[in-house]
């Protein structure tokens, strides 16, 4: 029987000052809303709705070792997101405005510079958990900021940048030749997305809030 101090595969992989992977991972996100308190608008809509939607992560990975159980790592990389907005309407008003749209989408494109702290377990055998934690900044190259916003076309304009604070769990395996990861992590943003606008789809909400949750697979050589 094997002790918990011995290892398999890869026995000094964790004693290397630095490595390097990729990572790559599907996405689900929303936004984080808070309705108007204007009672104008609250008199045409009864709220706003964000749901879960599907999008594609890929990033490199450069792992700095600080010490047995703790590690600092990079994860550049690009992410793909779509975010559903669904608007509820007072019936009288949907009654006298046909065109009003009950759904939006906004499509963002993600430039991420991820830096987080790794805190690993104990290992055993070809085996050990580890969790995140750490900040993120994102650039949304497909960002509609400087667009103008007509009432006919279902523009969703967001701001360009966001920050988020990241929180993880994982499990690294040591195959024979290259370490392999599942993790799940969550990102929460910290900056209102929101471009100002007059456009009722928009000013009905006070905040837009950037929420991901990701389940990605690592490969570290």
């Amino acid at each position: 029987m094997k002790s918990s101090a011995q290892v398999g595969n890869l026995g000094q992989f964790d004693s290397r000052m630095l490595h390097y992977g990729i990572q790559v991972g599907l996405t689900e996100s929303k936004f984080d809303l808070r309705f108007t308190e204007d009672d104008e608008l609250r008199q045409t809509m009864q709220g706003v709705t964000s749901y879960y939607a599907p999008g594609f992560h890929i990033a490199v990975i450069g792992d700095l070792r600080l010490n047995n159980y703790l590690n600092l790592r990079m994860l550049p990389g690009v992410t793909l997101v779509t975010r559903d907005l669904s608007y509820s309407w007072e019936p009288a008003y949907l009654a006298a405005h046909h065109s009003a749209e009950t759904q939006r989408a906004a499509e963002s494109v993600y430039g991420d510079i991820p830096i987080e702290l790794k805190f690993r377990a104990q290992r055993y055998d070809n085996f050990r958990p580890y969790i995140t934690a750490g900040a993120s900044y994102g650039f949304d190259f497909a960002s509609l900021r400087k667009n103008r916003n007509r009432n006919n076309e279902s523009i969703v304009r967001l701001q360009p940048n966001d920050l988020r604070y990241t929180m993880g769990v994982g499990f690294d395996f040591f195959l024979r030749y290259v370490k392999f990861a599942i993790e799940f992590k969550m990102n929460f943003g910290l900056l209102d997305l929101r471009v100002p606008d007059e456009d009722i789809y928009i000013s009905s909400m006070e905040e837009m809030h950037s929420r991901t949750f990701m389940l990605s697979f690592t490969f570290e050589g």
